[in-house]
Formats: C-alpha cells, sequence, structure tokens
C-alpha cells in the first residue's frame, strides 16, 4: 500500500496532512509513504524529520501521489492535482463540497474515490477523526490571542499603587468548539466573558467555563440544533429578537468574537453595522467565519479594517496561524480514519461502504457521486 502526501499549494495554507509521528504510524501499518519535499516547511517540519520517521521524500507532487493507493491532504485539491492521482486513489481532505457542487464530479471522472473530513459524523467512534473540531479549538484559542494582541488594553483587572485597570467584557458569539474554546481561554486571560447561541443545550456549557449566557428563550429555541450538533437557520422574528438583545449587550464589550457557521449556508449575520456604530472605540471583533460571508458585514477576508474606531479582524485560515499544532492533530485525525480501513494481515485496505463513518464522508465512489447531500 502506497501514501501519498503533496505540497499545500492554497493560498494561505501552512499545514500538512502528516507529521513524523503518523508517517511513523502509518509505516508500521504498512504503508509505504512518501512526503512531497517541503511539504512540512509551513509546520515548521523539515523533510528530515518525516525521513527519519520512515517517509520517502518525493521530488514532486506528483511523485509523491502518481501512484499512491491513498493521499492526504488538508485543502481541496486543483484540478490539476485530481488529474495526477490514479484511478482508484482514496483521497482524504477538507473537500469543501458544498461550497463547489460541480466540482465534485471532477473526483468521479478521475476514477478517486475521495472522502469529505469536514462531513465526519458526530459520533461517539469517530471524534478521534474529527477534523472540525479539532482545527476549531485551535481557532477559538488563537481568535482570543488575537484579539488581546490588537486590543490597546489589558484583559484582566489589575490592582496596583496607581489605581484600578478594569478587566476586558469578552462577548463570544456562537458556542460550538471555536466558541468554547475562546470562552475558557478569555477567563483564563482574566476577562469577563459573556456568549450567545440560539441552541439553549449550550447555557450550561458556557456557565460551566464561568460566562454569562445571552440568549433570547422561546418555544423555537426548543429546535434550534440538528442531529449533527450544528445550529439551525432561525426564523425571521426569533433573529429580529435576538438582535436586540445582543444589540444592547454589545454596547458595553471590549471584544467580540463571531464564531457562527451553518453547514452549506453563508455565515449569518450576528454583529451588524449599527451595532459596530455602538461599540466604544478601541474595541475589537474578530470574524472567524470571515471566510463563508462573515458575522459582520464590514469584515473582510485577510484584513483588519477600522470602523468608527473598531478594530474588525478577518484573519484567513485560522488554524494555519498555529500551523505546527493545528497540522499534528489534524494528522492524527487523518491516521485515525484510515487506520480501521487497513487489514494488517493482508496489507490491503477493505472499507465497509455501508459503515456510517464511510457513507457520511464519501463523496464519490466507483465513478460516480455517491453523496446523499449531492445526489438529491
Amino acid at each position: 500500500m502506497k501514501l501519498g502526501i503533496p505540497k499545500e499549494t492554497a493560498a494561505n495554507e501552512t499545514r500538512v496532512a502528516a507529521s513524523p509521528d503518523t508517517v511513523k504510524r502509518l509505516v508500521g501499518l504498512g504503508f509505504e509513504v512518501a512526503v512531497e519535499t517541503g511539504a512540512g516547511d509551513g509546520a515548521h517540519t523539515p523533510d528530515s524529520e518525516f525521513e527519519a520517521a520512515g517517509a520517502r521524500i518525493a521530488t514532486s507532487a506528483k511523485d509523491a501521489v502518481g501512484d499512491a493507493d491513498v493521499v492526504f491532504k488538508v485543502a481541496r485539491p486543483t484540478a490539476d492535482e485530481v488529474a495526477m492521482m490514479k484511478r482508484g486513489a482514496i483521497l482524504a481532505a477538507v473537500l469543501s463540497p458544498l461550497a463547489d457542487k460541480a466540482f465534485v464530479s471532477t473526483y468521479a471522472e478521475a476514477g478517486v474515490d475521495a472522502f469529505a473530513m469536514e462531513f465526519m459524523p458526530r459520533i461517539t467512534r469517530a471524534q478521534s477523526m474529527d477534523v472540525l473540531s479539532s482545527q476549531s479549538n485551535l481557532a477559538g484559542y488563537k481568535a482570543v490571542i488575537d484579539a488581546a494582541a490588537e486590543f490597546g488594553r489589558a484583559m484582566p483587572m489589575m490592582m496596583t499603587a496607581a489605581g484600578t485597570v478594569a478587566p476586558a467584557r469578552v462577548l463570544i458569539m456562537g458556542v460550538g468548539v471555536a466558541g468554547l474554546q475562546a470562552i475558557a481561554t478569555a477567563k483564563r486571560l482574566g476577562a469577563i466573558v459573556s456568549a450567545t447561541d440560539v441552541r439553549p443545550a449550550t447555557k450550561e456549557q458556557v456557565e460551566s467555563l464561568g460566562g454569562k449566557f445571552v440568549m433570547v428563550e422561546s418555544e423555537e429555541t426548543a429546535d434550534a440544533e440538528t442531529s449533527g450538533g450544528y445550529a439551525k437557520e432561525m426564523s425571521d422574528d426569533y433573529k429580529k429578537a435576538q438582535a436586540a438583545l445582543i444589540a444592547e449587550t454589545i454596547k458595553k464589550q471590549d471584544i467580540v468574537i463571531c464564531t457562527a457557521l451553518i453547514p452549506g449556508r453563508a455565515a449569518p449575520v450576528l454583529v451588524t453595522e449599527d451595532m459596530v456604530k455602538s461599540m466604544k472605540p478601541g474595541s475589537i471583533i474578530i470574524d472567524l467565519a470571515v471566510e463563508q460571508g462573515g458575522n459582520c458585514p464590514l469584515s473582510r477576508p485577510g484584513e483588519i479594517v477600522v470602523v468608527n474606531g473598531v478594530k474588525i479582524v478577518g484573519h484567513l485560515n485560522m488554524p494555519g496561524r498555529l500551523a505546527t499544532d493545528a497540522s499534528q492533530l489534524y494528522a492524527r485525525n487523518l491516521f485515525n480514519f484510515i487506520e480501521p480501513l487497513v487489514d494488517v494481515e493482508s496489507g490491503t485496505l477493505k472499507i465497509d461502504w455501508e459503515d456510517e463513518i464511510i457513507t457520511g464522508t464519501a463523496l464519490t465512489h466507483d465513478g460516480a457521486v455517491v453523496h446523499p447531500q449531492l445526489t438529491s
């Protein structure tokens, strides 16, 4: 069995789909691992470390994946990269199929069995394969660190002989994995933290981390969560009521961190232009949803903009800003995905195409698009 790991070509992508640890483990499963030279440079992992773990250093992407039975990537490949893969190869990556449904046929036409890792079912035995959780956890942490760096004041209360420095007030919008880590990180830095989400089940999680929960409770919120644990799109009436509450809350905040996403949809607008104008000069907004349209319509992908003295930060690829840790966690997710598919005795892959992990993530198989979200 051969497994190839090419260098990422997407703009702003610093991560790599392997670590020396997972390479060693993959070799132990019976794989011949090829890593394209320079693939780990953005994550501060030189070729020598991959080579010491048992990988062959490939001179090009074609050399790494051309005869590979399995290809691991971080971001969606280009059409040219797909063309490098042999028919029957397995591709596992964050493929963003809902952002470009037409591109999925590219995998089918090339005979590649493509697996979208972000579609991993939220079930117990798949937790160690959940790339969204591992990457969002780091994104939530980094969002607070970036906010603290941009903020012109201290985060914790400080008692000094010259007087008292008041603690920063931080509002987290969206209490998923990123939001929960942001709450925990902001609390560790000494801020007064509040959080909001449409899912009432998150109230206990927020309060367990020492935050204050802010939400309009109604009959609608009782059914505000999908079976996969994500927030649903709410009605216009609910959005208006929640927006009014947030408008009053946000005036008092120093830092707002937006994390709300709806799979397959544009990010919901949570912080309006009027809300931004109501904030104090020197306040900070970190928009983690900027790549899907943004939770604030004033945010700009890859930019820091200033509106009425409020900084709105739209950094791209937040996990990639912690590339070493993000790569190590992502690589472990991929290893945990492929390990159960390997029959060590025969040295072959044996995939149960009825398994819910496989049916949940497989986009294409045997030259056809098979995922229900793409075929219905």
